[in-house]
């Protein structure tokens, strides 16, 4: 008998695991990390030194939430076209591992807990940009561009750009232009990323009846699109040292991270592979973590500097 009570206590231990982490699924945690990551770096380069612990952890709490409970929108409103594709049929709502309106509670539940937090310990600029872009992300885009347009990644990447223009804000209260050349870069990213996966996915997306550039309008026209988006990421990757924002050691970073990105694109152009296309995808990641950590340590490095040498001395 004690026996058959503790194997059905593991089992329920086991499944309430399995429970937690489909729930943590839901909130695409490795798309959020990035998001949370440039919004932190955005509070950072909106100040000379450094920034109010209070802005920082409810700031980037606030933020990751509302990101978190777009995700858990977008697998809600998702999940028919998730069935199709073999890159998200293994989601927790195509599956079964979550039922549909708990997932609805649970979206809802962090949308609201984000709004609390960021208009109470924040500031409301920070709380209404926060809910526009979950709702341009989850709403305006998978519901509706998603379905219409070819430009789907392009228009809806203004949503998935805005990160560190929210962490600017929550520090300062307000949206610099400084701010703006973060979302910039950001916004040109997007296209080469997302379309390098959506070309080694593309007879996936034509299944599901989503009109991807790849499926509308063919790999060469898309790779080629990747190659002036990616030229146009390098100029814009470079404005914050023409600014003043950032320095020298950022302006030569940037570039040769701009160049090696470029150097896949090119190679996809020339000598296509859903290999290499993944490792594109794979890359364009690294690069945006790249760049804004690289944005971070260069807006920073004096006091790094005088940090080390301290300690040499000591």
């Amino acid at each position: 008998m004690k026996a058959q009570v503790s194997t059905s206590s593991a089992q329920s231990i086991l499944s309430m695991r399995q429970l937690c982490y489909a729930y943590y699924e839901l909130t695409k945690p490795r798309v959020v990390a990035l998001i949370v990551f440039t919004a932190i770096v955005g509070m950072f380069l909106s100040v000379e030194g450094m920034i109010p612990l209070s802005a920082l952890v409810f700031g980037g709490l606030g933020i990751g939430l509302s990101a978190a409970s777009g995700a858990a929108f977008n697998h809600l409103l998702d999940r028919r076209a998730d069935r199709v594709m073999a890159r998200t049929s293994g989601r927790p709502l195509p599956t079964g591992s979550v039922q549909t309106i708990p997932a609805i509670v649970f979206a809802g539940s962090l949308a609201l807990l984000s709004m609390v937090l960021l208009i109470s310990q924040v500031n409301l600029l920070t709380a209404a940009l926060s809910f526009g872009s979950m709702i341009g992300y989850a709403v305006v885009y998978t519901v509706w561009l998603k379905h219409a347009t070819p430009q789907n990644i392009v228009i809806g990447g203004a949503a998935g750009a805005m990160p560190p223009v929210l962490g600017w804000s929550a520090v300062t209260g307000e949206v610099g232009a400084d701010a703006l050349l973060l979302f910039l870069i950001i916004f040109c990213w997007t296209p080469p990323h997302f379309w390098a996966l959506a070309l080694y996915r593309r007879e996936e997306y034509a299944a599901a009846g989503i009109p991807m550039l790849p499926v509308t309008h063919g790999q060469q026209h898309t790779l080629l699109q990747m190659v002036l988006y990616t030229i146009l990421l390098l100029a814009v990757s470079v404005l914050p040292f023409a600014t003043g924002m950032s320095g020298w050691m950022y302006f030569v970073g940037a570039i040769l991270l701009g160049l090696g990105f470029l150097g896949y694109v090119v190679r996809l152009y020339r000598n296509y592979s859903d290999k290499l296309s993944r490792q594109t995808f794979g890359f364009s990641i690294q690069y945006l973590a790249m760049l804004f950590g690289l944005m971070l340590i260069d807006h920073y490095q004096f006091q790094i500097i005088g940090f080390i040498k301290s300690s040499i001395v000591a």
